[in-house]
């Protein structure tokens, strides 16, 4: 079955940015109650726990304080806290370190440590992606480089060539909805790369990105293609059942085994199917967020699938 649009995407994405709806939403104890599906909690035992359920099920797992578009130095000082606590937390489960996938990882956006400030921002985002990339190696944990909207692009993949000559194995996010991101996809697929294909979550303009489903899902496959024929790991963000099955083609067609590459998925999204492709012996990471500054997160899952709108506003109905 072919995955809906959102004839609603626009206005959520909106709604994403815009401060008097978030505090509006932020305050009705019924959402916060539902963004649970999504958010396992505010705080690190709650993330935690869903992260020892997830892996006692077979799945790896990769997790992301939430937070972006900071304005103060200080609030990057709270992000990077964060991260080396959790990282603490991960060297406590005590997992037996294998020559494959790791399966614990983290995942950080720039945004929150700093890129955006004005003056030394860049600076200040790769010094404290610096200080978690050591962190994760002590606890033998992976470190993806979450990508925002096409604005932080060039940076965001110029900090991340200055991590990986230290930290070789560090990832990043590519968007296939990005008319740039084929080539992109070509240009960093080399020996030990580890790149994320995802859609992209954004609301952003035709010139630097397709509009309609069936563009964005062409430019999907084709960057697919280019990265399971490269010579790194490609991990699959995606849902729809197409893509997916997409992906297993492209990495039998490459000569890959279920080693080779990775799908991933969201907490609180398609769990069977999760289940499912953990059974059958794929490598499945679900990506978990943590953290107060749930909304704007929340808002974009809301606008990706027509499912999560209609479970949200069912859920709504129901507790009414």
């Amino acid at each position: 079955m072919p995955t809906l649009t959102n004839p609603l995407r626009p206005v959520l994405l909106a709604a994403a940015r815009s401060e008097r709806i978030e505090r509006t939403v932020s305050r009705s104890r019924l959402t916060r109650s539902l963004v649970t599906r999504f958010v396992p909690g505010a705080a690190e035992d709650k993330v935690m726990e869903a992260v020892r359920s997830l892996l006692a099920s077979g799945r790896s797992i990769s997790v992301d304080y939430l937070g972006e578009d900071i304005s103060e130095a200080s609030e990057a000082d709270k992000t990077v806290r964060a991260y080396l606590s959790l990282l603490d937390a991960y060297r406590r489960l005590e997992l037996p370190h294998t020559d494959g996938a790791r399966r614990l990882e983290v995942s950080i956006k720039l945004s929150a440590l700093g890129q955006s400030l004005p003056d030394g921002g860049e600076e200040l985002a790769l010094v404290n992606a610096r200080i978690i990339c050591q962190a994760a190696a002590e606890a033998g944990a992976w470190v993806n480089v979450d990508a925002e909207d096409h604005t932080t692009t060039d940076s965001t993949l110029a900090i991340v060539t200055e991590l990986r000559r230290e930290f070789p194995d560090v990832a990043t996010v590519l968007q296939a909805y990005l008319h740039r991101t084929e080539a992109d996809c070509a240009a960093l697929s080399g020996s030990g790369s580890r790149i994320r294909l995802c859609k992209g979550a954004y609301q952003e303009p035709a010139e630097v990105a397709f509009q309609g489903k069936e563009a964005v899902d062409a430019s999907y496959l084709r960057c697919l293609r280019v990265l399971m024929q490269g010579e790194g790991y490609p991990m699959v963000a995606s849902h729809d059942p197409a893509m997916i099955a997409a992906a297993q083609a492209y990495a039998a067609e490459a000569g890959r085994g279920t080693e080779d590459y990775e799908i991933q998925m969201l907490f609180g999204i398609r769990e069977g199917e999760q289940d499912r492709l953990v059974a059958e012996g794929v490598t499945v990471r679900t990506y978990v967020p943590f953290g107060d500054d749930w909304y704007g997160y929340f808002m974009r899952r809301l606008a990706e699938r027509p499912a999560n709108l209609i479970f949200f506003l069912r859920s709504l109905v129901g507790r009414k």
